[in-house]
């Protein structure tokens, strides 16, 4: 298969999937579809590193479809967390059906008809975030973003309770608020450059913008930036634009919030990237790093009391997220080669962490039935040894603890914060950071190494289970080592962050 024809079949797969969940009427030909497309949309990914790694960058349908390493990466992160999530969906919602989630259900109508909801939606999710990726025109990109909105919110309406609603209506406004920003940035974008460009058709596609930007006129890409930063900020869930996430990941399905979690916030840090580059050609990188850094900050320390606080803990891994988002905004305003290596690191370590997190939140709260951390009595660990044991060693990995990959990730951000002189983030990024570490490990490793009282005897699910210990394992082998390719990918998608080639 050629490199064109790998694009189109990563967006074509998605889309066959979700029509085929719909139209299937058994839960297990839904299950296999997602198992099946999910598949082979992650052997696709693989395949399209393996050619950007060889060729640079391939594109398809004359330039409309474009992938660089920076795409390849998210695509290929994308693609793993919609494979395990996959797997895990199959036992999570079989565990719903089993404890009458469904209370509703008399024939299993309302269950088929619930599941095809979630089956057939989440193609079209992952399809949305794979074209945000690899779209070269910045309006497609928008249109992407704005259609991961529109399928995402569904999903967390899923169960139907008058909080998920709540939560998916003010998901619907505040995005909606936000997108709207960033489609006046990108049409400010390409009004910057309408005096180099002229009358050609490709004036939006980014490949050709980035070999212009110095030209933009540079008042207008000055509003056009701070547009896309409050616009693509919004779906990111970056202070003070992230009230919307602690209510959308609490109420959405697990797989469904693990996803939203990891791949999606990606795929809006990824649209602000591509815009931070063309600001940084055109304005120098000292404006747009300046206002990241800021609101980088700004997202760290506004978590970190309501993680002090937090009595929900899927609510709280809601409020770690937009620690993490405010982490990789910071490094992508410290900017230069060392804080844009911070940042892909960083994306692609957060990815496996948070969403084996989510994993492990689901698993806590189908056995007890609750996500309170007072209702809930036993020590996890006590009744779900394995669950329990991951929960906790995902908590130390995703707040930075060596030997874990973050860690890692983190102290690359801080020196390069260190080595441009910005001292005073980089002291703000200790001290929150040690803030959000202490409330984290307090909260979790309190329900996780509870005192041994009685509860419901653990059952064994190996689809869930097995979706837990794969990214488990991901997990403590990127401590240690990462894949000779892998490295490579993201150092390349380092090089285009910062401006190399």
């Amino acid at each position: 298969m050629n490199e064109s024809m790998i694009l189109l079949a990563i967006l074509a797969v998605p889309l066959v999937a979700g029509a085929l969940s719909f139209a299937a009427r058994k839960r297990q030909a839904m299950e296999a579809i997602n198992l099946g497309g999910f598949g082979v949309v992650f052997v696709l990914a693989i395949a399209l590193v393996a050619a950007v790694l060889r060729r640079g960058s391939v594109s398809a349908l004359n330039g409309f479809l474009y992938a660089d390493s920076l795409s390849a990466l998210v695509v290929l992160l994308t693609a793993l967390v919609a494979l395990i999530c996959s797997v895990y969906a199959v036992g999570y919602f079989r565990d719903d059906e089993r404890n009458n989630v469904f209370e509703e259900d008399l024939l299993g109508d309302v269950t088929i008809s619930k599941l095809r909801k979630y089956y057939a939606l989440t193609p079209l999710f992952v399809f949305s975030m794979m074209l945000v990726a690899l779209a070269d025109n910045l309006g497609v990109m928008w249109v992407a973003v704005e259609a991961t909105t529109l399928t995402s919110v569904f999903l967390v309406t899923f169960y139907g309770r008058a909080t998920s609603l709540e939560a998916a209506w003010k998901y619907a406004i505040i995005g909606g608020v936000g997108l709207s920003m960033a489609l006046l940035g990108t049409i400010l974008t390409y009004y910057s450059a309408r005096h180099v460009l002229g009358s050609e058709t490709s004036g939006l596609n980014w490949s050709v913008l980035v070999t212009h930007a110095w030209q933009f006129d540079k008042t207008t890409m000055k509003l056009a930036f701070i547009l896309i930063l409050l616009g693509y900020g919004t779906k990111a869930g970056i202070a003070p634009m992230h009230t919307w996430k602690p209510d959308a990941y609490s109420e959405a399905p697990v797989p469904a919030a693990a996803i939203l979690s990891s791949a999606t916030l990606n795929c809006a840090l990824y649209g602000l990237v591509r815009f931070y580059i063309l600001a940084s050609r055109c304005l120098e990188p000292s404006y747009p790093g300046a206002l990241l850094m800021l609101f980088g900050v700004l997202s760290m320390g506004i978590s970190v009391p309501f993680v002090l606080i937090q009595r929900n803990f899927r609510r709280l891994l809601a409020y770690h997220t937009i620690d993490h988002a405010g982490i990789m905004v910071t490094a992508l305003g410290v900017g230069g080669p060392l804080g844009a290596l911070g940042l892909t690191l960083h994306m692609t370590f957060h990815t496996v962490a948070k969403s084996l997190l989510f994993l492990c939140a689901g698993t806590v709260y189908q056995h007890f039935r609750t996500d309170l951390f007072r209702k809930i009595k036993s020590g996890v660990i006590r009744l779900l040894p394995f669950a329990g044991a991951v929960f906790l060693m995902a908590t130390l990995a995703i707040v930075g603890t060596p030997p874990f990959s973050l860690f890692q990730s983190e102290f690359v951000i801080l020196q390069a914060a260190f080595a441009a002189g910005h001292y005073t983030y980089a002291v703000l990024f200790v001290l929150f950071g040690v803030a959000i570490f202490a409330g984290a490990v307090i909260h979790v490793g309190g329900l996780v190494l509870g005192p041994a009282d009685p509860g419901p005897a653990a059952r064994l699910y190996p689809w869930r289970d097995s979706a837990v210990f794969v990214s488990a394992a991901i997990l403590v082998v990127m401590g240690f080592w990462l894949p000779g390719p892998v490295f490579e990918l993201i150092r390349n998608a380092a090089g285009i962050v910062s401006g190399g080639s």
